[in-house]
Protein backbone atom coordinates (compact mmCIF):
# COMPACT_ATOMS: atom_id res chain seq x y z
CA UNK A 1 0.00 0.00 0.00
CA UNK A 2 1.60 3.75 -0.64
CA UNK A 3 1.89 6.03 1.87
CA UNK A 4 -0.54 8.06 1.01
CA UNK A 5 -3.05 5.18 1.52
CA UNK A 6 -1.71 4.58 4.57
CA UNK A 7 -1.98 7.76 5.88
CA UNK A 8 -5.72 8.06 4.53
CA UNK A 9 -6.59 5.14 6.32
CA UNK A 10 -5.15 6.17 9.39
CA UNK A 11 -6.97 9.50 9.55
CA UNK A 12 -10.37 7.27 10.43
CA UNK A 13 -8.72 6.09 13.55
CA UNK A 14 -7.61 9.63 14.87
CA UNK A 15 -10.08 11.33 17.52
CA UNK A 16 -10.28 14.79 18.54
CA UNK A 17 -9.25 14.65 22.40
CA UNK A 18 -9.12 18.42 24.60
CA UNK A 19 -6.22 19.21 26.25
CA UNK A 20 -7.87 21.27 29.06
CA UNK A 21 -11.63 21.41 31.28
CA UNK A 22 -12.60 18.62 31.86
CA UNK A 23 -15.20 17.33 33.76
CA UNK A 24 -13.81 13.98 35.20
CA UNK A 25 -15.61 10.77 36.78
CA UNK A 26 -13.94 8.12 38.59
CA UNK A 27 -14.81 3.99 38.18
CA UNK A 28 -16.85 2.28 40.77
CA UNK A 29 -13.83 -0.79 40.62
CA UNK A 30 -10.65 0.93 39.81
CA UNK A 31 -10.33 2.71 43.55
CA UNK A 32 -10.84 -0.59 45.27
CA UNK A 33 -7.65 -2.41 42.97
CA UNK A 34 -5.22 0.45 42.14
CA UNK A 35 -6.34 3.00 44.95
CA UNK A 36 -3.97 5.77 43.89
CA UNK A 37 -4.18 5.96 40.12
CA UNK A 38 -7.18 8.66 39.79
CA UNK A 39 -6.04 10.43 42.47
CA UNK A 40 -2.53 11.33 40.90
CA UNK A 41 -3.90 11.42 37.44
CA UNK A 42 -5.76 14.58 39.06
CA UNK A 43 -2.22 15.29 40.34
CA UNK A 44 -0.40 15.53 37.25
CA UNK A 45 -3.20 17.15 35.40
CA UNK A 46 -3.83 20.12 38.36
CA UNK A 47 -0.08 20.63 39.87
CA UNK A 48 2.11 19.42 37.09
CA UNK A 49 0.18 20.33 34.06
CA UNK A 50 -2.02 22.98 35.06
CA UNK A 51 -4.83 21.53 33.61
CA UNK A 52 -8.44 22.37 34.79
CA UNK A 53 -10.31 19.16 36.05
CA UNK A 54 -13.72 19.51 38.08
CA UNK A 55 -15.29 16.34 39.69
CA UNK A 56 -18.16 16.13 42.09
CA UNK A 57 -18.99 14.05 44.67
CA UNK A 58 -22.49 13.52 43.88
CA UNK A 59 -21.35 11.33 40.85
CA UNK A 60 -22.34 7.81 40.88
CA UNK A 61 -21.24 4.29 38.95
CA UNK A 62 -22.77 4.80 35.24
CA UNK A 63 -24.01 0.88 35.89
CA UNK A 64 -22.10 -0.58 33.33
CA UNK A 65 -21.49 -3.58 34.99
CA UNK A 66 -25.00 -4.22 35.66
CA UNK A 67 -25.63 -3.64 32.19
CA UNK A 68 -23.09 -5.54 30.67
CA UNK A 69 -24.50 -8.75 33.12
CA UNK A 70 -28.02 -8.25 32.13
CA UNK A 71 -29.13 -7.24 35.29
CA UNK A 72 -30.19 -3.61 34.77
CA UNK A 73 -32.25 -2.66 32.01
CA UNK A 74 -31.22 -0.14 29.09
CA UNK A 75 -33.47 2.76 29.80
CA UNK A 76 -32.43 2.77 33.72
CA UNK A 77 -29.39 2.72 31.89
CA UNK A 78 -29.77 6.12 30.02
CA UNK A 79 -31.30 7.52 32.69
CA UNK A 80 -28.14 7.21 34.97
CA UNK A 81 -25.89 8.15 32.27
CA UNK A 82 -28.34 10.64 31.75
CA UNK A 83 -27.40 12.18 35.61
CA UNK A 84 -24.30 12.45 35.21
CA UNK A 85 -24.42 14.37 32.07
CA UNK A 86 -26.60 16.22 33.90
CA UNK A 87 -23.82 17.30 36.75
CA UNK A 88 -21.51 17.89 34.17
CA UNK A 89 -24.02 20.35 32.43
CA UNK A 90 -24.49 22.17 35.81
CA UNK A 91 -21.10 22.28 36.56
CA UNK A 92 -20.67 24.57 32.93
CA UNK A 93 -18.08 21.73 31.23
CA UNK A 94 -18.39 20.11 27.76
CA UNK A 95 -15.28 17.83 27.89
CA UNK A 96 -16.11 14.63 29.85
CA UNK A 97 -13.25 12.51 31.32
CA UNK A 98 -13.95 8.80 31.86
CA UNK A 99 -11.59 6.92 34.27
CA UNK A 100 -12.98 3.76 33.64
CA UNK A 101 -12.90 1.76 29.93
CA UNK A 102 -16.42 0.11 30.47
CA UNK A 103 -17.77 3.30 31.09
CA UNK A 104 -16.34 4.94 28.06
CA UNK A 105 -17.77 1.99 26.33
CA UNK A 106 -21.36 2.78 27.69
CA UNK A 107 -21.51 6.53 27.41
CA UNK A 108 -20.27 5.67 23.51
CA UNK A 109 -22.98 3.71 22.66
CA UNK A 110 -25.63 5.75 24.72
CA UNK A 111 -24.70 8.46 22.34
CA UNK A 112 -24.24 6.48 19.41
CA UNK A 113 -28.08 5.62 20.48
CA UNK A 114 -29.16 9.13 21.01
CA UNK A 115 -28.05 10.06 18.17
CA UNK A 116 -29.37 7.19 15.54
CA UNK A 117 -32.55 7.53 16.98
CA UNK A 118 -34.04 10.95 18.90
CA UNK A 119 -37.27 9.71 20.25
CA UNK A 120 -35.25 7.64 22.09
CA UNK A 121 -33.06 10.77 23.42
CA UNK A 122 -36.31 12.67 24.05
CA UNK A 123 -37.71 10.05 26.18
CA UNK A 124 -34.84 9.78 28.18
CA UNK A 125 -34.79 13.62 28.89
CA UNK A 126 -38.27 13.02 30.15
CA UNK A 127 -37.63 10.56 32.44
CA UNK A 128 -34.69 12.24 33.87
CA UNK A 129 -36.93 15.56 34.44
CA UNK A 130 -39.57 13.44 36.31
CA UNK A 131 -37.37 11.41 38.10
CA UNK A 132 -34.80 14.21 39.50
CA UNK A 133 -36.19 17.79 37.64
CA UNK A 134 -32.64 18.04 36.23
CA UNK A 135 -31.74 18.47 32.07
CA UNK A 136 -28.64 17.71 30.47
CA UNK A 137 -26.38 18.25 27.28
CA UNK A 138 -24.39 15.44 26.01
CA UNK A 139 -20.89 16.60 26.07
CA UNK A 140 -18.96 17.68 22.73
CA UNK A 141 -16.08 15.39 23.85
CA UNK A 142 -16.00 11.97 25.33
CA UNK A 143 -12.19 11.02 26.18
CA UNK A 144 -10.84 8.14 28.06
CA UNK A 145 -8.27 9.34 31.15
CA UNK A 146 -5.89 7.44 29.07
CA UNK A 147 -6.79 9.56 25.87
CA UNK A 148 -6.07 12.86 27.56
CA UNK A 149 -2.48 11.80 29.03
CA UNK A 150 -1.72 10.05 25.87
CA UNK A 151 -2.73 13.73 24.05
CA UNK A 152 -0.33 15.51 26.72
CA UNK A 153 2.81 12.92 26.39
CA UNK A 154 5.14 15.31 25.26
CA UNK A 155 4.63 17.81 27.85
CA UNK A 156 4.52 14.98 30.29
CA UNK A 157 8.00 13.79 28.93
CA UNK A 158 9.61 17.45 28.54
CA UNK A 159 9.11 17.21 32.89
CA UNK A 160 10.14 13.68 33.11
CA UNK A 161 12.56 12.40 35.84
CA UNK A 162 12.58 9.06 34.71
CA UNK A 163 12.63 7.61 31.68
CA UNK A 164 11.57 3.81 30.76
CA UNK A 165 15.23 2.52 29.91
CA UNK A 166 17.21 0.08 31.91
CA UNK A 167 19.52 2.74 33.36
CA UNK A 168 21.91 -0.17 33.58
CA UNK A 169 22.09 -1.07 29.91
CA UNK A 170 21.13 1.95 28.62
CA UNK A 171 18.53 0.27 26.16
CA UNK A 172 14.74 0.97 26.28
CA UNK A 173 12.50 -1.36 28.09
CA UNK A 174 10.38 -3.61 26.69
CA UNK A 175 6.92 -2.97 27.23
CA UNK A 176 3.62 -4.72 27.06
CA UNK A 177 0.69 -2.37 26.00
CA UNK A 178 -2.68 -4.03 26.47
CA UNK A 179 -5.62 -2.10 26.20
CA UNK A 180 -9.14 -2.88 27.66
CA UNK A 181 -11.24 -4.39 25.14
CA UNK A 182 -14.30 -1.74 25.86
CA UNK A 183 -11.88 0.62 24.75
CA UNK A 184 -12.14 0.37 21.04
CA UNK A 185 -13.49 -3.26 20.16
CA UNK A 186 -17.30 -1.71 20.35
CA UNK A 187 -16.40 1.36 18.42
CA UNK A 188 -13.17 1.46 17.07
CA UNK A 189 -13.24 5.17 15.62
CA UNK A 190 -13.58 6.22 19.39
CA UNK A 191 -10.38 4.99 20.31
CA UNK A 192 -6.73 5.97 19.05
CA UNK A 193 -5.69 3.67 16.22
CA UNK A 194 -9.20 1.59 15.90
CA UNK A 195 -9.20 -1.64 17.70
CA UNK A 196 -6.18 -3.51 15.70
CA UNK A 197 -3.54 -0.77 16.27
CA UNK A 198 -4.53 1.16 18.96
CA UNK A 199 -1.58 3.85 20.10
CA UNK A 200 -2.86 5.57 22.76
CA UNK A 201 -0.50 3.41 25.43
CA UNK A 202 2.31 2.92 22.99
CA UNK A 203 2.34 6.68 22.18
CA UNK A 204 3.08 7.05 25.71
CA UNK A 205 5.92 3.91 25.75
CA UNK A 206 7.41 5.57 22.94
CA UNK A 207 7.08 9.47 24.44
CA UNK A 208 8.90 7.99 27.26
CA UNK A 209 11.68 6.45 26.39
CA UNK A 210 10.37 2.31 25.96
CA UNK A 211 9.77 -0.05 23.00
CA UNK A 212 6.72 -1.61 22.79
CA UNK A 213 6.51 -5.33 22.39
CA UNK A 214 4.62 -6.98 19.91
CA UNK A 215 3.54 -10.34 20.15
CA UNK A 216 0.71 -12.78 18.86
CA UNK A 217 -1.82 -12.74 21.77
CA UNK A 218 -1.11 -8.71 22.20
CA UNK A 219 -4.83 -8.13 21.03
CA UNK A 220 -6.67 -10.97 23.40
CA UNK A 221 -8.96 -10.42 26.03
CA UNK A 222 -7.14 -10.16 29.70
CA UNK A 223 -9.70 -12.77 30.96
CA UNK A 224 -12.52 -10.86 32.87
CA UNK A 225 -14.68 -11.09 30.73
CA UNK A 226 -17.35 -9.97 32.92
CA UNK A 227 -19.56 -13.52 33.01
CA UNK A 228 -16.28 -15.07 33.01
CA UNK A 229 -15.37 -13.91 36.42
CA UNK A 230 -18.32 -12.75 38.10
CA UNK A 231 -19.75 -16.24 37.84
CA UNK A 232 -17.34 -18.18 40.05
CA UNK A 233 -17.94 -21.77 37.92
CA UNK A 234 -16.14 -19.71 35.18
CA UNK A 235 -13.46 -17.95 36.33
CA UNK A 236 -11.18 -21.09 34.81
CA UNK A 237 -12.14 -19.39 31.30
CA UNK A 238 -10.94 -16.12 32.83
CA UNK A 239 -7.53 -17.38 34.14
CA UNK A 240 -6.80 -19.69 30.75
CA UNK A 241 -7.38 -16.25 28.57
CA UNK A 242 -4.52 -14.83 30.73
CA UNK A 243 -2.14 -18.12 30.85
CA UNK A 244 -2.22 -17.39 26.79
CA UNK A 245 -1.86 -13.86 27.09
CA UNK A 246 1.51 -14.84 29.36
CA UNK A 247 2.44 -18.25 27.14
CA UNK A 248 2.41 -15.76 24.10
CA UNK A 249 4.25 -12.63 25.34
CA UNK A 250 7.27 -14.68 27.40
CA UNK A 251 9.57 -15.42 24.33
CA UNK A 252 9.80 -11.50 23.64
CA UNK A 253 10.80 -11.02 27.57
CA UNK A 254 8.93 -7.71 28.50
CA UNK A 255 10.32 -5.93 31.50
CA UNK A 256 6.49 -4.04 32.47
CA UNK A 257 2.95 -4.24 31.44
CA UNK A 258 0.81 -0.88 31.08
CA UNK A 259 -2.88 -1.20 30.77
CA UNK A 260 -5.63 1.37 30.44
CA UNK A 261 -8.54 -0.84 32.32
CA UNK A 262 -9.61 -1.42 35.47
CA UNK A 263 -10.36 -4.81 35.15
CA UNK A 264 -6.95 -5.73 33.11
CA UNK A 265 -4.54 -4.71 35.17
CA UNK A 266 -5.76 -6.45 38.12
CA UNK A 267 -6.42 -9.72 36.36
CA UNK A 268 -2.91 -9.61 34.49
CA UNK A 269 -1.19 -8.92 38.05
CA UNK A 270 -3.21 -11.59 40.17
CA UNK A 271 -3.59 -14.50 37.81
CA UNK A 272 0.41 -14.56 37.43
CA UNK A 273 0.39 -15.62 41.28
CA UNK A 274 -2.68 -17.80 40.45
CA UNK A 275 -0.13 -19.47 38.07
CA UNK A 276 2.84 -19.15 39.78
CA UNK A 277 1.27 -21.04 43.06
CA UNK A 278 -0.61 -23.56 40.43
CA UNK A 279 1.54 -24.76 38.05
CA UNK A 280 4.99 -22.91 39.29
CA UNK A 281 5.66 -21.16 36.64
CA UNK A 282 6.58 -17.53 36.56
CA UNK A 283 7.48 -15.13 33.38
CA UNK A 284 9.24 -11.89 34.47
CA UNK A 285 13.32 -12.68 35.30
CA UNK A 286 15.10 -14.51 38.19
CA UNK A 287 11.37 -16.25 39.39
CA UNK A 288 9.75 -12.69 39.34
CA UNK A 289 6.33 -11.97 37.47
CA UNK A 290 6.28 -9.19 35.16
CA UNK A 291 5.41 -5.82 36.57
CA UNK A 292 1.54 -4.68 35.61
CA UNK A 293 1.36 -0.61 35.76
CA UNK A 294 -2.31 1.36 35.07
CA UNK A 295 -1.45 4.32 32.78
CA UNK A 296 -1.16 6.72 35.66
CA UNK A 297 0.99 4.89 37.89
CA UNK A 298 3.64 4.79 34.72
CA UNK A 299 3.07 8.21 33.96
CA UNK A 300 3.85 9.33 37.93
CA UNK A 301 7.25 6.90 38.21
CA UNK A 302 8.55 8.84 34.78
CA UNK A 303 7.25 12.54 36.82
CA UNK A 304 9.26 11.07 39.78
CA UNK A 305 6.73 10.21 42.75
CA UNK A 306 7.63 8.25 45.03
CA UNK A 307 6.40 4.61 44.22
CA UNK A 308 4.88 3.60 47.88
CA UNK A 309 3.01 7.28 47.23
CA UNK A 310 1.48 5.78 43.73
CA UNK A 311 0.27 2.44 45.95
CA UNK A 312 2.50 0.09 44.11
CA UNK A 313 2.72 -2.09 47.34
CA UNK A 314 -0.86 -3.20 46.57
CA UNK A 315 -0.12 -5.11 43.39
CA UNK A 316 0.67 -8.98 44.01
CA UNK A 317 3.57 -8.95 41.47
CA UNK A 318 6.73 -7.29 42.63
CA UNK A 319 7.16 -3.61 41.12
CA UNK A 320 11.42 -3.57 42.77
CA UNK A 321 12.91 -4.77 39.71
CA UNK A 322 11.51 -2.35 37.41
CA UNK A 323 12.47 0.31 39.84
CA UNK A 324 15.79 -0.81 40.36
CA UNK A 325 15.91 -0.74 36.27
CA UNK A 326 14.49 2.21 35.90
CA UNK A 327 17.27 3.92 38.92
CA UNK A 328 14.26 4.97 40.69
CA UNK A 329 15.28 5.33 44.64
CA UNK A 330 12.58 3.75 47.01
CA UNK A 331 12.50 2.91 50.39
CA UNK A 332 12.44 -1.04 51.06
CA UNK A 333 11.09 -0.29 55.06
CA UNK A 334 8.37 2.12 54.16
CA UNK A 335 6.39 -0.33 51.95
CA UNK A 336 4.15 -1.62 54.12
CA UNK A 337 3.54 1.67 56.22
CA UNK A 338 0.40 3.51 56.14
CA UNK A 339 -0.18 7.64 55.76
CA UNK A 340 0.50 7.90 59.07
CA UNK A 341 3.99 6.52 59.28
CA UNK A 342 2.87 3.23 61.27
CA UNK A 343 3.27 -0.37 60.02
CA UNK A 344 0.12 -2.22 58.25
CA UNK A 345 1.48 -5.39 58.93
CA UNK A 346 3.19 -7.49 55.76
CA UNK A 347 0.79 -9.74 53.35
CA UNK A 348 1.47 -13.64 53.28
CA UNK A 349 3.77 -14.06 50.67
CA UNK A 350 3.09 -17.11 47.98
CA UNK A 351 5.54 -19.92 47.99
CA UNK A 352 6.71 -20.04 44.08
CA UNK A 353 6.77 -16.10 42.80
CA UNK A 354 9.51 -13.81 44.07
CA UNK A 355 7.50 -10.63 46.11
CA UNK A 356 10.50 -7.90 46.58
Amino acid sequence: MKLEGKKLIWKDYQKEIPDDKYFYVRSCIRQNFFPSSEYHFLKIMREDLGKDVYETEHHTTCGGIGYHCDVIQLDTIMSIVARQFALMTEAGYKNYAVSCITSFGLYTEIIHTWQTFPEILEKTRRQLKEATGREFEIPEHVAHASDIIFKLRHEIAAKAKYKLINQKTGKPLKVVEHIGCHYAKMFPHKGVGGAEYPYVLAGMVEAWGGEVVDYPERRHCCGFGFRQYFVKSNRGYSLSNTHKKFESMEPFKPDMIITNCPGCPYFLDRWQYVIAESEGKTYGENGHGIPVFTYEEVAGLVMGYDPWDLGLQVHQIAVEPLLDKMGIPYAPEAKYKGLDGKDLGKPEFPQNICCC
